[in-house]
């Protein structure tokens, strides 16, 4: 940072946005090959090239911000507002997964039989593993929480362990929602209903696995001595990133789980 006068970064030419944009179109071009072909070869190459741009590009940033000191108090302010509008778009992708289940159920066709749920499909009981599932989640927030506290405390031993943990609770929701799927009365092409439920679930259970990966990456960077009572963003925005995901699950358990059945 000597040889320049102000506090931003002026980030170097990077290959990984191309090698993760490439891993995106060979991980939905799989997709697609694998659903209608029973072929996994690309599903796999592009599998494989989004993990290595995963490590490398974060490698590469816990570096620039750790080591050489890039991360400024300007640049953090910049990040800060890019993981809130991240957050926001995030809001808005939910948003319309909350639109086509209301649109559905409030106003019920004669295709459904005019009643919600529609005529012959059996709702899960939301008072079984959905509510088992939300206490999870509730408790993985205040176990988040415990984490950030201990960090701007200087508790390394605290810090470390309601990480581990909040970690292990998204693994447990991940594996209770995976079995409650295997378990379903109904399906993803039943309908309204059952595209709906699997795609707004499916797409938090997503989130939940990517949340994990964030929060398991700043675990080891908290073991490695990375975060500093006054310098751990990173962890902030994987905090957020949680907190986010738990306030989702809460409507669509409401909503869905709950009101919908």
């Amino acid at each position: 940072m000597a040889h320049q006068s102000h506090a931003y970064h002026m980030v170097d030419p990077s290959p990984w946005p191309l090698t993760g944009a490439v891993a995106a179109l060979m991980l939905t071009s799989g997709l697609a090959v694998w659903f209608h072909f029973q072929s996994t070869i690309i599903l796999i190459l592009g599998l494989t090239v989004l993990i290595l741009t995963m490590i490398q590009w974060w490698r590469d940033i816990i570096r620039e911000s750790t080591f050489q000191g890039h991360h400024t108090l300007v640049v953090q302010k910049g990040l800060r507002y890019g993981m809130i509008l991240f957050i926001v778009s995030e809001v808005f992708f939910f948003l319309g997964f909350f639109w086509a289940f209301y649109r559905a159920s409030l106003t019920p066709t004669i295709e459904l039989g005019e009643c919600w749920p529609p005529t012959g499909v059996y709702p899960l009981d939301p008072f079984e593993v959905p509510l088992l599932n939300t206490a999870v989640l509730l408790a993985s927030g205040v176990t988040v929480t415990w984490a950030h506290h201990s960090i701007m405390l200087g508790n390394r031993t605290d810090a470390t362990n309601a990480l581990a943990l909040t970690i292990l609770l998204g693994l447990y929701f991940t594996i209770l929602q995976a079995t409650e799927y295997l378990e379903a009365p109904f399906s993803i092409s039943d309908g309204i209903y059952g595209s709906t439920f699997f795609v707004a679930t499916g797409f938090h259970g997503l989130h939940v696995i990517i949340g994990s990966t964030f929060l398991l990456v700043c675990l080891i960077r908290q073991i490695l001595y990375h975060f500093t009572m006054k310098h751990h963003f990173g962890f902030e925005a994987a905090a957020w990133y949680w907190h986010f995901v738990d306030v989702v699950w809460l409507f669509l358990y409401v909503s869905i789980y709950w009101w919908g059945s």
